[in-house]
């Protein structure tokens, strides 16, 4: 009877993926040695591949192009990068190597812009979309980056009042751009029916006509903005949603000449499963042709098509590892394993959301396995991770090996949380103060050097007591 971890995945799962394999009985990410990384780091870490995110864009932009050219369509593909997915230098700073586009979402991601521009990492023809319900400390923050020459800044207008304010303070020769966020009508799920964010799509003409039509010498519509909080699936909801933008966007077209695109958002989903099976060329071929069709039949110009890819562009390039601490039989059905952390600190869309991320033992993968339950270290509890996104349980390697492999059992398992890599720092927070006190990891970037050697380096060390305790006010 074939009962090791390996047998389990070899006989589950479509296995060694692209990213993931086993050498020499421990787990490799995108070859990546966890392995000697764990050796010269310690656990817990979080781990970030700068890699993947260049290759994530360019797979996308590739796919657009595939069906721009297989539809005829005779618009152009933006790609955008939602920063509020991760906001940190080194992910923007890779990300914009390849030649792409900035969403923000507020205030301070202005600050962002400025700082990538003096320091030269971007110049003032790159688009910034700029989304969210906006306070006067954004606005005005956008209309300065207008006013200093940045020529594709689009504020998306989420009221009917926020016009106003940048009818007050832009003073620019050229008239300015502007988007309108059509606000979706909710799947049937939600516990209401119209998301809060952006413009009654019935409101949109009239507001159009009344507000921005015939002060086109000042400002101009250039793009319709949707964002579904699903995401991009293929399903009723969706097309539906789509369809309906589409069709508001022919319409206005006919009487807004200024109109030339329209933003789907973000929404496209990342590997949480070895089972995962997302076939992403064939929803960008359906965008492409549902769109092209559309204004065909309605006889206006097909517009250029923006996406805003946060988690898409940033998350299959992070991992969290950690070291099972201990094991707990609490009764006959339940096994824990306690790791070296929190999930509640490191990972708060498992607990906030059930969130469901790629979980693999790094070591181990000979030995039987059973199911357990993994247990955080803090006093609450909820934190713990019980279930997979194919199952509704969670399987993992037995601590000690039977078959006399003494070496196996004087080490640890090792267990792997990977494409994790959005939100989670966001959320949780980057250092800080966390439940029970908890010290958030140490950060470890791997990246190719110019050689085309992997290379890594300590991005943060582990949060430390005495940093903790100046923020609380006892030193």
């Amino acid at each position: 009877m074939h009962n090791t971890y390996n047998d389990l995945v070899q006989q589950t799962f479509n296995f060694p993926q692209e990213d993931l394999k086993v050498k020499d009985n421990y787990l490799q990410f995108n070859n990546i040695d966890l392995k000697l990384l764990i050796e010269k780091y310690g656990t817990p870490l979080k781990m970030s591949f700068l890699p993947k995110i260049g290759w994530q864009i360019n797979k996308a932009k590739k796919m657009f192009a595939e069906a721009i050219k297989k539809n005829k369509y005779e618009g152009k593909y933006n790609y955008c990068y939602c920063t509020k997915s991760s906001h940190f230098s080194f992910i923007i700073e890779e990300a914009i190597k390849h030649n792409i586009h900035l969403e923000t979402s507020y205030a301070y991601d202005i600050e962002i812009i400025n700082s990538l521009y003096k320091r030269r990492k971007i110049n003032k023809d790159i688009f910034i979309i700029c989304n969210g319900f906006k306070q006067k400390n954004y606005t005005s923050r956008i209309a300065r980056l207008i006013n200093t020459g940045f020529k594709n800044v689009i504020p998306i207008l989420d009221n009917k009042e926020e016009l106003n304010m940048y009818k007050r303070s832009i003073r620019t020769k050229e008239p300015f751009k502007l988007g309108i966020r059509i606000a979706a009508e909710e799947e049937p799920t939600f516990p209401f029916y119209t998301s809060r964010l952006g413009i009654k799509a019935k409101d949109v003409l009239e507001y159009y006509v009344d507000e921005i039509e015939g002060y086109e010498d000042k400002f101009q519509l250039k793009m319709l903005h949707i964002f579904l909080n699903k995401g991009i699936k293929d399903d009723i909801y969706y097309w539906s949603e789509l369809q309906k933008s589409i069709n508001l966007y022919c319409q206005l077209k006919k009487i807004c000449p200024e109109l030339d695109s329209i933003n789907i958002g973000g929404g496209f989903p990342i590997k949480h499963s070895l089972a995962f099976n997302y076939d992403y060329q064939f929803m960008i071929n359906e965008i492409v042709s549902t769109i092209k069709k559309a204004c065909k039949k309605a006889r206006v110009q097909m517009p250029h098509i923006f996406t805003e890819f946060g988690s898409y562009t940033v998350g299959e390039s992070m991992a969290h590892i950690y070291s099972v601490i201990g094991q707990k039989i609490q009764n006959d059905r339940e096994t824990w394993y306690m790791i070296d952390s929190s999930f509640i600190t490191t990972l708060p869309d498992t607990w906030g959301i059930g969130e469901k991320f790629l979980m693999l033992p790094i070591n181990k993968w000979n030995n039987e396995y059973q199911r357990v339950v993994l247990g955080g270290i803090t006093c609450d509890g909820h934190d713990y991770y019980d279930s997979e996104e194919h199952i509704n349980e969670v399987f993992l390697p037995k601590l000690k090996n039977t078959n006399g492999d003494s070496d196996n059992n004087k080490e640890p398992l090792y267990v792997g949380f990977f494409h994790t890599g959005a939100y989670q720092d966001q959320i949780s927070g980057y250092g800080g103060i966390k439940h029970c006190l908890i010290p958030s990891p140490k950060h470890i970037i791997v990246d190719y050097d110019k050689n085309g050697k992997l290379t890594d380096w300590v991005y943060a060390k582990e949060q430390t007591a005495q940093s903790m305790l100046k923020i609380l006010g006892y030193s």
